[in-house]
């Protein structure tokens, strides 16, 4: 019987809150996982191989992963005492894959407001291409904050197998962000009736219009396989965020963005076709959903 090799994965992060590494060791198969992949390194975790062993090394791996903000400048970001740009270049040319996990390496996330000239994702400063690289073919972005961990080891196993992976203009795996956060969402017959909800924590009415839920803008499959299998943002009654776009965080993040007074307009619907058909539903009232609203507000 034929063993199968292990992929092989380094671990590397700049600037980042640990969020995306504490995400991925909650995925409920690591057993599964360990039988597939070997980590040689990760900053937090016990290894087999110590940090400068690895720089020395002249090996090649399957996949760098990288987690955090990128910054060429020494005073923001070093590693045990060597420049971070010198680390960074030596293992990506020794990867095959490189994997952006989650918003900060993928376009600079929350590190990037502090100064967008020297803190980006890897390819992406923000919406504009060209971060700390300006090309490199074998990146691939999967943002949140924090990612699922689902999607980095479905991509990561997609790529053990095919050895390619089809992405969308951000470079995310269209396996994963071709859907919204708004499909599987429980609140969409509230969505679609424009029946609103007034505050945080409510099972009933829809987060969009009051309460700034990007949902129905945001690339995810948050409401459909949950975290932890259990829930998600809106299910718990908060709303989205829109943490896997290119442009999170955003500024007043529960607000509603309007434009005389109308909401912004869902992804993929033209400005004219969705308030025509807002302005219509809003003119209906459905009592049986503004009941549950007002039952639960009781």
């Amino acid at each position: 019987m034929t063993t199968m090799r292990k992929s092989k994965i380094v671990w590397l992060q700049g600037l980042t809150c640990n969020g995306n590494s504490h995400s991925f060791f909650n995925y409920p198969q690591m057993e599964s996982f360990d039988t597939h992949f070997e980590v040689l390194y990760h900053p937090l975790l016990l290894g087999n191989i110590t940090f400068e062993a690895l720089l020395t090394d002249d090996t090649t791996f399957d996949f760098l992963i990288l987690e955090g903000a990128l910054s060429r400048d020494p005073l923001l970001l070093q590693k045990f005492n060597h420049p971070f740009e010198e680390v960074l270049d030596n293992l990506a040319k020794r990867a095959k894959h490189i994997i952006c996990a989650g918003s900060c390496a993928s376009f600079g996330g929350i590190f990037r407001l502090q100064d967008e000239n020297k803190i980006t994702g890897a390819l992406f400063n923000g919406k504009q291409k060209g971060g700390y690289w300006d090309e490199k073919k074998n990146v691939i972005n999967i943002p949140g904050c924090p990612l699922h961990p689902r999607w980095l080891v479905d991509t990561l196993l997609i790529l053990q197998k095919e050895n390619k992976i089809s992405v969308d203009e951000y470079l995310r795996p269209k396996e994963i962000f071709s859907y919204l956060m708004h499909h599987g969402c429980l609140r969409n017959e509230y969505f679609e009736w424009k029946v609103d909800s007034k505050q945080f924590g409510e099972k009933e009415g829809c987060l969009f219009y009051v309460q700034g839920c990007q949902g129905p803008m945001t690339h995810s499959t948050c409401n459909k396989i949950l975290w932890n299998g259990v829930s998600s943002k809106t299910r718990a009654g908060s709303p989205c965020l829109g943490c896997t776009e290119f442009d999170f965080p955003k500024k007043a993040l529960y607000e509603t963005h309007t434009n005389m007074s109308l909401p912004q307009t869902p992804f993929g619907v033209s400005k004219r076709a969705y308030y025509s058909l807002a302005g219509i539903a809003k003119s209906f009232k459905i009592e049986r959903l503004e009941r549950k609203l007002i039952d639960e507000d009781n």
